[in-house]
Order: C-alpha cells, then structure tokens, then sequence
C-alpha cells in the first residue's frame, strides 16, 4: 500500500459569503507527482495555500506528513515547514535580496548552521534548480521570468524537503522554457524521491510531468486518475479541457496520454 502524504477530508474553504470549497476530500502518495487543474475561479492556488497552512479552513480535517494542518503550536509549525518546500507563482522573490540570499532565507532558521556552509548549500541548490553558476549573485530584477521560476523553485528545494508544492510553474513560459521546466520537475521527482502537488493549467506538463490529476469543479475535487482515465470521464468541463482542441495538440503522438 502506498504511503499517503496528505489527506484532505471535507475541506470547506470560504472568504466571506463565498464559498470555495465545500466538502473537498484528496490524498496524496509519496513519491507522485499530483496535477490539480480546474476552471478559473475553482480555488486551484487556494487549495495549495491552505494545505501548507496559509489559510485557514472553515470546517475539515488536513494532514501533511501525519501533522495536522494548521499546526497547533509553533514548534509544530517548524517542524512541518522543515519537510515541505513551497514554489509561488513567478518565485515570489524578495527583491531586495540576491538570487543566493533569497535560497537562503528558509535556511537560516536552522540552529548552529555556519554562514559558509549555508552559502555553499544555497549554491547547491541554486545548481539543482538548473541556474548557471553566477545567478546566485543576482537580484530577481536582472532575471528573466524562467530564471525567477527557478530561484523559485531552489528556495523551495533549500531544506531538502520531502513533498513541493508548486503554483503554475510554467506559467508566462513560452513552450521551450516551459518543456525545459518540465523536465527540470521530472528529474528533480526521480532523483530525489519527491512527492510533488503541482497546481497548473498546462496541458503539456500534466502529459509530461505528473502521474495523476485532480480535477476541481464544483466546489470539490470531481474526480482523480490519470492522464487517460480523464478520457473517459464523463463531465462537461472534463470532456472539454481533455479532449478540446487544445488537449489533441498536446497530446504525445500516437498515444492517449
């Protein structure tokens, strides 16, 4: 049996009168690599956010890594951070901070670290995030879109953790940068013995990158399974986001996914 990572049960996320999420049940498995898709509107980014603990549900049950979410205490809280590692759309960067400082920021918190060798971890996984050897003296403004992604992404790797969630992480690519970021994730994902929740709307990289998806519609997690077990799903929004015209593009020649 696999292991589950996170587990989710009737999930109940609102802001005000708006309800986003009402009764959303999901889990997770070491090692996967999960897609959530969904329509605009459907809480894809509120969903990562309140699984790591960012917001606070109305009403559910969360755990990561058999802790509950949120945690009750800041000990708890640390300790949790300390295993997961979190990629916001476009690197959510300090600016004021060089690409190194930036990696270095979650490292810091950790007692009797030495700045030497937090540096020299910094650059470590400033290369993992597949950056060129000076990036890590830069400052977000000197980047491009694709390079702030992958400061990003090596901040969310510092702590060596054992689940990353990322937000659109190809978002505002163009195809190639885009594919390459795909690779970079699968790779990072067989190497390391991540579990990934990677919340996007490409096609491309559910094709590519994941081994599930979770779909979000009406306010709950509508359905899970893979890349072609989403063809035989039977639902208006499903049938149109993997079988549309877009869906035939990206989907690898000859195959169903």
């Amino acid at each position: 049996m696999a292991e589950t990572v996170i587990s989710v049960r009737g999930l109940v996320t609102a802001f005000g009168r708006q309800v986003v999420h009402d009764g959303l049940d999901l889990e997770v498995t070491r090692g996967e690599i999960l897609g959530v898709v969904g329509g605009s509107g459907t809480g894809k980014s509120v969903l990562l956010r309140t699984i790591v603990g960012l917001n606070r549900p109305q009403a559910g049950e969360i755990e990561v890594l058999g802790r509950r979410v949120p945690p009750r205490t800041e000990a708890e809280r640390a300790a949790l951070e300390g295993r997961i590692g979190v990629m916001f759309q476009d690197g959510a960067l300090f600016s004021s901070l060089t690409v190194r400082e930036n990696v270095e920021v979650p490292l810091r918190r950790v007692t009797g670290l030495a700045p030497r060798l937090r540096r020299e971890l910094a650059d470590l996984k400033i290369s993992m995030a597949g950056l060129p050897w000076d990036a890590g003296g830069k400052y977000p403004s000197e980047l491009s879109g694709g390079m702030r992604k992958r400061a990003g992404l090596a901040r969310a790797l510092a702590h060596d953790p054992e689940i990353v969630f990322l937000d659109e992480p190809t978002a505002g690519l163009d195809p190639i940068g885009a594919a390459e970021f795909d690779r970079l994730i699968r790779g990072l994902g067989d190497s390391l013995g991540l579990t990934v929740f990677l919340v996007t709307h490409d096609l491309d990289t559910l094709h590519a990158v994941c081994d599930r998806v979770a779909v979000l519609a009406e306010r709950r997690v509508l359905v899970t399974g893979t890349m072609r077990e989403m063809l035989d799903v039977d639902h208006p929004w499903v049938r149109d986001y993997f079988q549309g015209p877009r869906a035939r593009a990206a989907r690898p020649a000859g195959g169903q996914g």
